[in-house]
């Protein structure tokens, strides 16, 4: 349960927060917990501004509630950078059921997306965020999560109710939409609240337009990418950023015919992290694909790393 009286964690949510992977142990469906440390430890030690645990690059759907919970309050305590706790769930009660412990365990931050699987209309998503939040708002900050490839969408007009209630600290946008990134940068000109893009497609622009920062799968596999994006953007080194930004692009481009994340966790693995295995077999093509993917990362990693050295020191 929540620690009674707690006040909200005072930690500005922005910059490069990484969506991590979950390392999962061969023929288990279980964390590898040794792996996880391993990456936290990894992602601490870059210059990021947070982690972002159990999102969908974390494949948050394969474990449970009290799975999800548990290494939620071991990691965060392991992290030397904030932590956010994806706390999703098909119900309002296992939502909330998480929320209260990842909020026991002093994450800086909750993220919701409307419940998945099933389609809700747009009342209903909107009732469920408001029951979430009079429940956890008090306690930690919540932040909206929209992911319409996942979970039904959260409408900008939705999101102004919501917002207008006080009760959400801001919204991290996966739909790779700019039309929607706009209508969130419009809204928060009257409104303040915290804009995440969640689509790294979107990174550069919506950066430059005033987003606050991003929850980033790239940065998973490639956090010093992703660190000298952002510091190029905001020194105003526009060549620079237009540069890393390709090389971002040619990412995506790269992992595109993989479902999420199967291609990050590989890039994680030629790292030499332990990435455990995906979650459901590939068959032999995707699988050989795969390899081709992991060879073309191994000879790209050095090239990039030393254009984020160079753009992050000029």
């Amino acid at each position: 349960m929540f620690k009674r009286g707690k006040e909200k964690p005072a930690v500005v949510i922005g910059g490069v927060n990484v969506a991590a992977i979950t390392p999962r142990r061969a023929n288990e469906v279980e964390v590898d917990l040794g792996a996880m440390l391993d990456l936290i430890d990894f992602l601490s030690a870059q210059p990021v501004q947070g982690i972002t645990l159990f999102g969908t690059t974390g494949e948050f759907v394969h474990f449970t509630l009290e799975e999800r919970s548990r290494y939620v309050a071991l990691l965060s305590k392991r992290s030397r950078v904030p932590v956010m706790a994806n706390v999703s769930h098909s119900t309002l009660d296992g939502a909330v059921m998480m929320a209260e412990e990842s909020a026991s365990a002093g994450v800086a931050a909750v993220l919701l997306m409307p419940p998945h699987y099933y389609h809700y209309p747009p009342e209903a998503v909107e009732a469920f965020c408001l029951d979430f939040a009079t429940q956890v708002s008090p306690w930690v900050p919540v932040y909206l999560y929209n992911i319409p490839l996942f979970a039904d969408p959260i409408p900008i007009t939705v999101v102004e109710r919501l917002m207008a209630t006080g009760m959400f600290a801001g919204i991290k946008d996966s739909s790779g939409e700019w039309d929607m990134m706009q209508a969130l940068l419009a809204l928060r000109a009257s409104r303040p609240f915290t804009i995440l893009a969640g689509n790294d497609r979107l990174f550069l622009r919506a950066r430059r337009a005033g987003a606050d920062g991003a929850v980033t799968g790239v940065g998973c596999a490639v956090p010093e990418l992703m660190v000298a994006l952002d510091c190029a953007i905001r020194g105003g080194n526009t060549a620079a950023a237009e540069r890393l930004d390709a090389r971002v692009q040619e990412f995506i481009d790269a992992i595109l015919e993989f479902p999420t994340p199967v291609a990050i966790k590989a890039a994680v693995g030629a790292r030499g992290i332990k990435a455990g295995p995906p979650a459901t077999p590939l068959g032999a093509e995707l699988s050989a694909k795969l390899d081709r993917f992991e060879a073309w990362f191994r000879e790209w990693l050095p090239v990039v790393q030393r254009e984020s050295t160079a753009a992050a020191t000029a």
